[in-house]
């Protein structure tokens, strides 16, 4: 099969393209043929250090994958040759989902919800799990309650905008003007232009939750505006989680496989409640300009 390999630790030149072996699916595993990667900023990231990921003998990057399930494995009974499927396999560890095929756990799969294509489903595993696992899961989101997104037009951030509505809270979101109108019709309710305005002075002192994928001086910033008992839910690194936060619930968050959220996420989907913004480009080119709105989506041939 065909494969984007890292030749070397470093800038986009050293992703080149290799002849490999085709893996096959061991023990409770499907073997998924892949027809779109989706590209994250931990992609880049790794490519360009090696970062927190377990690298096999030939570093292959990329998580998200969307594609047709080829063969299972011994054990396997959730999907048949032939299924749709996208998932976000294996992370932390390699996947190499910039590849013609993938092996993982069946469990880091769900069924493509027939709405979207695999484009449209290859941007969603890692960015909208974060979301859902950061608002869900570790906030305990709920209806009624107000919700901060910073970099809300970005890949986790305008997933998270329409989960947070799909669950009945009110979204606050800061983002460039130009990306106002997008995060209006994805379903924003208050909207911030970080450029002209201060969010804690803006916001005012009632947030239940703030989901910060900026880092920095956002963390501790954010504090002003959350009520007693909120949650501060930061992405980058637990080094951008403020020490100090007495009355409030703060934490580092790193995304899981999780089969029952992405089933979550793919029913959102499925009801119309959740979209991406699917763009298919030079990936890292592109994505480390740091001026993306949504997502970056490989296709395969």
């Amino acid at each position: 099969m065909r494969a984007i390999v890292v030749s070397q630790w470093g800038g986009p030149e050293a992703l080149t393209e290799t002849e490999m072996e085709r893996p096959e699916p061991g023990v409770a595993e499907i073997l998924v043929r892949v027809r779109a990667a989706g590209v994250n900023p931990v992609d880049w990231k790794t490519r360009a250090s090696g970062g927190l990921i377990s690298w096999g003998a030939v570093p292959v990057v990329g998580w998200d994958v969307s594609g047709t399930v080829e063969e299972v494995g011994p054990g396997v009974t959730l999907f048949q040759p032939g299924d749709e499927v996208f998932g976000m396999p294996r992370f932390p560890h390699q996947a190499s989902a910039y590849a013609e095929y993938v092996t993982a756990p069946a469990r880091h799969f769900v069924r493509k919800p027939a709405n979207i294509d695999h484009i449209g489903a290859a941007a969603l595993p890692l960015a909208a799990l974060t979301a859902y696992q950061s608002l869900v899961d570790t906030a305990g989101l709920e209806a009624g309650q107000r919700v901060l997104i910073h970099a809300a037009a970005g890949g986790v951030g305008h997933l998270a905008v329409q989960i947070a509505k799909a669950y009945g809270a009110y979204v606050i979101g800061t983002a460039s003007a130009g990306k106002h109108e997008l995060l209006r019709s994805l379903g924003a309710d208050e909207l911030i232009d970080y450029r002209s305005a201060d969010f804690a002075e803006a916001v005012g002192e009632d947030v239940d939750i703030v989901l910060d994928s900026v880092g920095g001086d956002y963390g501790q910033r954010s504090l002003a505006v959350l009520k007693p008992g909120g949650h501060l839910v930061t992405l980058p690194s637990p080094d951008d989680v403020p020490a100090d936060a007495p009355g409030v619930h703060t934490g580092w968050t790193l995304v899981e496989p999780d089969y029952a959220g992405l089933k979550a996420v793919a029913a959102l989907v499925a009801q119309g409640k959740l979209r991406p913004l699917a763009e298919a480009a030079k990936a890292h080119e592109i994505g480390e300009r740091g001026r993306t709105t949504g997502k970056i989506v490989l296709t395969v041939a």
